[in-house]
C-alpha cells in the first residue's frame, strides 16, 4: 500500500483534519490552514454555481421553445456540469497524485479550488476529452513544473481556459457554444456581438447585473459573484485591495475608451460585462500568483484592469480580455513585488542618511 500513500493521504485528509502535530520547537496557534482556505473559497463559489446551473437550463428551454421553470433548469444546468467537474478533479487529481507519490510527499489542497473554478469558466457543452487535455496541461505546465502547490506563478485555472481558447478555439468562441443543446441557434454573449459593431445588442444593466444571458457557466450573475466577495472579504481569504484595484483600472480604462470614441460601452456596463468582475473576485486575488506587497497589490489590480478593457476595446477578435489581463500579470506580479521592495529599501536608507547627517 505504500506505493499508494499519497492518494490514501489524501482520500484520509480530506474531510477531516489529521491526528499528525508539529514535533520541534516551533508552534503556529491559528485555526487558519490550507484546508480551510480552500472551503472557504469553494463556499464562496457557490452561489455563482447555483444560478449557474440554472442559466444553462434557462437559456436551453429558452432556445429551444421550452417551459423555464425553475427546477427542470436547475436539473438540466446540474446534469451539464457534473460530468465536467468529475473530469476535471479526475485528471487533475491524478497528475497532483503522481507527482506527490513520485517525490514522497503529501497531496495539496490547493487544486480542489482549481478543479472547481475551471467548469465554472467553461461553455457548458465542451467536450469532455478537451476539459481533460487542458486540465492535465494546466496541472503539468502551470504547477508542477515548478514545483507544486505555492510554487506556481500562473493561475491553472485559467491556463486551462487559455489552452482551449488557443488550442481548441471552436468549442470556446463563436455564437453557438453558449447555450447548451441548441447546435442551430446563435448564441453570442452580448460582450461578443456589442465589442463588434452590434450596440442594439446591449442587454439592460438589470440584465446584466442578474446575468441572465448566455455566457459561462459561473460568470454571469453579478449578485452571486458580489456574495462571494463578500465571504471571501469578511473571511479575509481574498484581499480588498486587489479587487478595488481591479474594478477602478477597469472603470478609469472604459470611461476613457467611451469619451475618446473607442468603445460605446458606458464604464459601469464594461464591469458588468462579461468575465471581469468573475476574474476580479475569484481569479486575480489568487494568493500564490498575485503580488504579495500592499503596494504592489495595488498595481497589480490597477494593470489587470487597465489591459482588460484595453483588450476588449482593441481586438475585435477577442472581445473578453479579462484571462489575458491576468495571466500576462501573473508574470509580472514578481518583478511588481521586487520594484517595490526596492522603493522601500532606498527610502529607508535615504531615512537613516538623513538621521545620520551623511
Amino acid at each position: 500500500m505504500r506505493k499508494f500513500n499519497a492518494l490514501l493521504d489524501a482520500m484520509d485528509t480530506f474531510l477531516r483534519t489529521p491526528a499528525t502535530v508539529t514535533d520541534g520547537h516551533c508552534h503556529v496557534c491559528d485555526a487558519v490552514d490550507m484546508k480551510r482556505i480552500m472551503i472557504t473559497v469553494m463556499i464562496a463559489l457557490c452561489p455563482a454555481l447555483l444560478f449557474g446551473w440554472w442559466n444553462v437550463g434557462y437559456q436551453h428551454f429558452l432556445a429551444i421553445g421550452g417551459q423555464t421553470a425553475l427546477w427542470p433548469c436547475l436539473w438540466y444546468g446540474f446534469l451539464k456540469w457534473l460530468p465536467l467537474v468529475i473530469v476535471t478533479y479526475v485528471s487533475g487529481l491524478g497528475v497532483e497524485v503522481l507527482f506527490a507519490q513520485i517525490r514522497k510527499e503529501e497531496v495539496a489542497e490547493g487544486f480542489f479550488v482549481t478543479g472547481f473554478l475551471i467548469p465554472m469558466i467553461m461553455p457548458p457543452d465542451v467536450p469532455l476529452w478537451i476539459v481533460a487535455v487542458a486540465t492535465v496541461f494546466a496541472v503539468i505546465f502551470g504547477k508542477e513544473v515548478f514545483g507544486g502547490t505555492g510554487y506556481n506563478f500562473l493561475n491553472p485555472a485559467l491556463l486551462a481556459r487559455a489552452f482551449v481558447f488557443f488550442a481548441y478555439p471552436s468549442v470556446i468562441s463563436g455564437d453557438k457554444v453558449w447555450i447548451s443543446g441548441a447546435d442551430a441557434v446563435t448564441g453570442a454573449t452580448p460582450l461578443a456581438l456589442v465589442m463588434n459593431g452590434h450596440p442594439e445588442a446591449m442587454p439592460s444593466t438589470w440584465e446584466l447585473f442578474l446575468g441572465s444571458i448566455p455566457g459561462c457557466i459561473g460568470e454571469t450573475c453579478k449578485i452571486a459573484i458580489l456574495i462571494g466577495a463578500a465571504i471571501l472579504l469578511f473571511t479575509q481569504v481574498a484581499d480588498w485591495r486587489i479587487m478595488i484595484s481591479v474594478l477602478t483600472g477597469g472603470y478609469v480604462t472604459a470611461v476613457i475608451c467611451r469619451v475618446t470614441g473607442l468603445c460605446p460601452i458606458a464604464g459601469y456596463n464594461q464591469i458588468l460585462m462579461g468575465g471581469f468582475l468573475f476574474g476580479a473576485v475569484f481569479m486575480a486575488t489568487d494568493p500564490v500568483t498575485a503580488a504579495h506587497t500592499q503596494t504592489g497589490k495595488h498595481i497589480y489590480g490597477l494593470l489587470i484592469g487597465i489591459l482588460a478593457i484595453l483588450i476588449r476595446t482593441l481586438n475585435k477578435g477577442y472581445p473578453e480580455g479579462m484571462m489575458l489581463a491576468i495571466l500576462l500579470m501573473n508574470i509580472f506580479a514578481p518583478l511588481i513585488d521586487w520594484c517595490v521592495v526596492q522603493q522601500h529599501i532606498k527610502r529607508r536608507r535615504k531615512s537613516r542618511d538623513a538621521r545620520l547627517g551623511t
